[in-house]
């Protein structure tokens, strides 16, 4: 088992990702992986890395799919002992003008953004070394949606006592009400996108409590960020910052240093705690 410290950064192999895994490879005292679904993609972006000078390592991972998820988690135990840092950047957005029903898009977004991030947070959290830093890429997005959630929803995900099972209902209320059309009169935004990230940032403040209560002494950190509005293929050319800058606040959350406490549970905006 090797002594080396581990960092991980979920959907890598391109965009925000992508620049993550550079500065965590200029940065990280330790070996980095870049993980993709796609292992051609993966080892593509490997390579673009490589030629930079850098040394970033490959593995697979789709979080759709537990059984990938699985084996990276058993890869890391064998390999590690567990894990450093964990950077949860993997998500998906429909273009805005895409044609699929609007129930399509609000279970597709909500499969990939909130469970499979969750899942990753299930099979990995518990294998975080001591001084451990998780970093959930959320996004600015979440704050506007839960601004238009209605008062009694907005009071449920600004709850510091919501248990990640009440979340779980909510994220699939939110589909079946778009399914039967009604979400709007439930009181929820026409976006699942937002939605879906809203249950990011909401369970990185139940994962942070869970973690204080289960694990305290561990000094482990775990926060939601927003990197910005960022030139990638999900927000398109017209953004305003480069992915480089868009990597600036979740490199900062997953290299803080191990005499900090704090920030912790937070949502993280330039480099800012912001209040939910």
């Amino acid at each position: 088992m090797s002594g080396v410290p581990v960092a991980v950064v979920t959907g890598s192999n391109k965009g925000i990702g992508l620049a993550i895994v550079r500065a965590l490879c200029k940065q990280f005292p330790g070996d980095v992986y870049l993980t993709s679904r796609d292992p051609a993609r993966g080892q593509a972006a490997v390579a673009e890395l490589q030629q930079e000078g850098l040394q970033p390592l490959f593995h697979q991972l789709d979080i759709d799919d537990l059984q990938s998820i699985r084996a990276l988690r058993d890869f890391l135990k064998d390999k590690y002992g567990g894990l450093n840092v964990l950077v949860n950047n993997a998500g998906i957005a429909f273009k805005v003008n895409d044609t699929a029903p609007f129930a399509v898009q609000a279970e597709v977004t909500m499969k990939t953004n909130f469970f499979g991030t969750r899942n990753v947070c299930t099979e990995l959290l518990p294998i975080m070394k001591p001084y451990g830093r998780v970093v959930n890429v959320s996004s600015m997005v979440s704050c506007k949606a839960l601004e238009r959630c209605s008062q009694q929803l907005q009071q449920k995900f600004r709850s510091d006592t919501i248990t990640e099972d009440e979340l779980v209902q909510l994220m699939n209320k939110f589909v079946e009400d778009v399914k039967k059309n009604i979400h709007e009169k439930e009181g929820w935004p026409n976006t699942a996108y937002g939605v879906s990230k809203i249950g990011v940032t909401v369970l990185s403040r139940i994962h942070a409590r869970l973690l204080n209560e289960q694990r305290k002494g561990e000094h482990i950190l775990l926060n939601a960020c927003c990197p910005g509005w960022v030139r990638t293929d999900m927000a398109g050319p017209k953004a305003t910052k480069s992915p480089e800058e868009g990597a600036e606040t979740p490199v900062y959350l997953a290299l803080l240093p191990s005499n900090v406490d704090a920030p912790h549970g937070q949502y993280v905006s330039e480099k800012t705690v912001h209040p939910w």
